[in-house]
C-alpha cells in the first residue's frame, strides 16, 4: 500500500514476488483445509446413511489429501533465507577423464528429469563439452517454488562405479562429478558489485544453441577481480542476454561465498571442524558388480539405480533434509 514502493523497481519486484509466494502458500493450506472439511462432511453423511460403498470409494480422496498434507508439511522444513528461490545448478567433471565427463552429462539428465517431475522449469545456460563425450562442466537454471530448498541437498561429490563404455577392455571404472548448487537472487541488492571490479570478456560460443552462436562473439565471461570468481553464459540468444545471466550467476557465487564464510565462522565459534577441500562423495551410484545408490550422509539407499538416474530423487532429498533439521535442533539443544 506504500505509494512510494514502485519508485524502486528492484525492491518493488522483490516485494511482489514475496507477496505472491506467501499468497500461494496460504491458499495451499486453506485449500487443504477445505478439502479435508468437505471429505469429513461427506464421510459423516455416508456413515449416517450406511453407504459403505461410498465410504470405500472416498478412501482414495482421503489418501490423496494425506499425501498432499505430508508434502506441504515437508516444505515447512524450508526455513532458510533463500530456500524459496530458484536455483543455479553447476556440475563439474572430476577425476575419471571421459568417463567423468559422460557422468556429468548423466547427472544433468537426472536433475532435468527430476525438475520436470516436480513441475519446475529447467534450462541449460552454459556448458563446456568434453573432448569425446559429455561435459567438462555445465550450468542449469532451475526455476520453481523452493527449487533451491530442494536442490541444496544435492551439492557435493557424486561417485559412479560401472563398467566403462570408453574402455576397450570393458573394465570397471570409478568416476566423480561435483554438483554445485547456488540460490538464484536475480537483481537482489544483497550482493553489491562495483562495476570497476569486473572484467568482462566475450568469445564465440562452443555450445549448441543455434547456428548464430558460432558466428558471433555472443558468449560472455565475467571475472570478479577481487575474488577471482568467474561466471560464464553462452546459451542465451544474444550477448546482452548472456551478460545478464552471467552477472546473475556471479552474484549467486558471491552470495554463496559469503554464506560459506558465515557458516565457517559459526562452526569455528562452536568448535566444529570444517574441511576446506571440496570433499568426499555424498552419494555413490554403483552399477557393477551389483546395483545400489547410497547416500553416505544418511545411509539411505536403494537398489533401483535406473529409477534414480531417471530423476527419482525425492526420497534421498527428503531423508537428507529431515536429518539436517534434526541435527540443527540437536545442536541447538
Amino acid at each position: 500500500m506504500n505509494p512510494d514502493l514502485w519508485l524502486d523497481q528492484t525492491e518493488a519486484q522483490q516485494a511482489a514476488r514475496s507477496l505472491s509466494l506467501l499468497q500461494e502458500e496460504v491458499e495451499e493450506w486453506n485449500g487443504l483445509a477445505r478439502r479435508a472439511r468437505d471429505l469429513r462432511e461427506l464421510l459423516d453423511l455416508a456413515a449416517e446413511e450406511g453407504d459403505e460403498s461410498l465410504q470405500v470409494e472416498m478412501q482414495t480422496d482421503v489418501e490423496q489429501v494425506k499425501e498432499d498434507l505430508g508434502r506441504s508439511e515437508f516444505r515447512l522444513l524450508f526455513q532458510g533465507e533463500y530456500d524459496g528461490n530458484d536455483a543455479l545448478l553447476a556440475i563439474h567433471a572430476g577425476a575419471g577423464g571421459t568417463d567423468s565427463q559422460e557422468w556429468t552429462e548423466r547427472l544433468l539428465r537426472m536433475y532435468l528429469r527430476w525438475a520436470d517431475s516436480r513441475g519446475f522449469k529447467a534450462r541449460v545456460i552454459d556448458s563446456s563439452p568434453g573432448e569425446e563425450a559429455g561435459f567438462k562442466s555445465v550450468t542449469a537454471e532451475v526455476a520453481g517454488r523452493y527449487a533451491y530448498g530442494y536442490l541444496k541437498a544435492e551439492r557435493g561429490v557424486h561417485r559412479l562405479v560401472r563398467l566403462s563404455p570408453f574402455d576397450a577392455a570393458h573394465r570397471r571404472h570409478t568416476s566423480f562429478a561435483l554438483a554445485e548448487v547456488l540460490p538464484s537472487i536475480g537483481d537482489a541488492t544483497e550482493v553489491e558489485i562495483d562495476p570497476k571490479d569486473l572484467r568482462i570478456d566475450t568469445f564465440r560460443s562452443s555450445s549448441a544453441g543455434g547456428q548464430h552462436v558460432n558466428k558471433t562473439d555472443s558468449a560472455v565471461r565475467i571475472i570478479h577481480i577481487p575474488t577471482g570468481i568467474v561466471a560464464t553464459c553462452q546459451n542465451e540468444r544474444s550477448q546482452a542476454q548472456n551478460r545478464v545471466m552471467a552477472l546473475r550467476v556471479l552474484k549467486a557465487r558471491l552470495l554463496e561465498r559469503e554464506l560459506q564464510e558465515r557458516e565457517s565462522e559459526q562452526a569455528r565459534l562452536k568448535g566444529k571442524h570444517i574441511s576446506a577441500e571440496w570433499g568426499n562423495q555424498i552419494r555413490s551410484y554403483v552399477m557393477h558388480p551389483y546395483t545400489m545408490v547410497k547416500d553416505h550422509r544418511t545411509n539411505y539407499e536403494t537398489h533401483d539405480v535406473g529409477a534414480v538416474l531417471d530423476g527419482d530423487l525425492d526420497d534421498f532429498i527428503e531423508v537428507y533434509l529431515r536429518s539436517s533439521i534434526d541435527e540443527l535442533q540437536a545442536g541447538g539443544a
